[in-house]
């Protein structure tokens, strides 16, 4: 009887245990390996201690990288001696390391847009577009001369009929200044009428075949891509 008893004792006590096991648990949460806590803002980022702890030893590719480098050292050994070849891919060559994203093909096909949008706004007396597009020396000269075209009462006509060649003659590294030219060849209708519309220079019905040489520049270190017209002159 007294055994019984005890079993009793026993079964009613580890009951009593479960409940409130289950009571605690119910009141706590269960948190598994697949729960994540949501990060609080204002607490403090991991220190560089923790940092480490975490870090993952991984296997050693010293070989591999010494082939990437032995590579990019040749790669860049055959650009050295290519620039030595002519100044201007010696221009080029110090652009490029200064500006990774110069690319020679995509910068002649934007200079041959600004070169289009120049003619035109200057031809319309437009300083407002041409104000970004130019030094500051430049637009002096441009704008300078438009208000002398006003002032006259003469209008400028300019048919860009076409760019027949553009190509990069001269490239330098100063500072981290880059400044690049190039030759453009065109063909355009220029005529210059007075307020009562006669022409006072030039001819409608012909074309003239003119070449210009522009030097634009950029900071390297900026984040504005654009480059801006700091020259122009006419062939020697």
């Amino acid at each position: 009887m007294d055994e019984g008893s005890s079993l009793i004792n026993i079964i009613l006590f580890a009951a009593i245990a479960a409940f409130f096991v289950l009571r605690l648990r119910g009141v706590l949460g269960k948190r598994t390996g697949h729960d994540k806590r949501k990060a609080d803002p204002f607490s403090p980022r991991e220190t560089a201690e923790d940092e480490d702890d975490k870090v993952i030893s991984l296997p050693d590719r010293s070989k591999g990288a010494g082939a990437e480098e032995t590579a990019e050292q040749a790669a860049e050994a055959t650009a050295d001696a290519d620039a030595a070849a002519s100044p201007l891919a010696a221009g080029l060559h110090q652009v490029k390391r200064a500006d990774k994203s110069f690319d020679e093909d995509q910068f002649v096909e934007g200079a041959r847009t600004a070169f289009e949008w120049v003619i035109d706004a200057f031809a319309q007396g437009d300083a407002k577009t041409l104000r970004p597009l130019l030094s500051n020396d430049v637009y002096g000269d441009f704008s300078g001369a438009i208000a002398e075209r006003e002032s006259a009462g003469q209008v400028l006509e300019t048919t860009l009929v076409g760019i027949t060649d553009a190509q990069i003659i001269e490239a330098e590294l100063q500072g981290r200044t880059a400044f690049v030219t190039i030759k453009f060849v065109s063909e355009q209708v220029n005529v210059v009428r007075d307020s009562d519309g006669e022409v006072v220079e030039g001819d409608p019905n012909h074309g003239t075949k003119i070449t210009d040489i522009w030097t634009f520049a950029r900071n390297t270190r900026s984040r504005d891509p654009d480059w801006t017209l700091v020259a122009t002159r006419s062939p020697n």
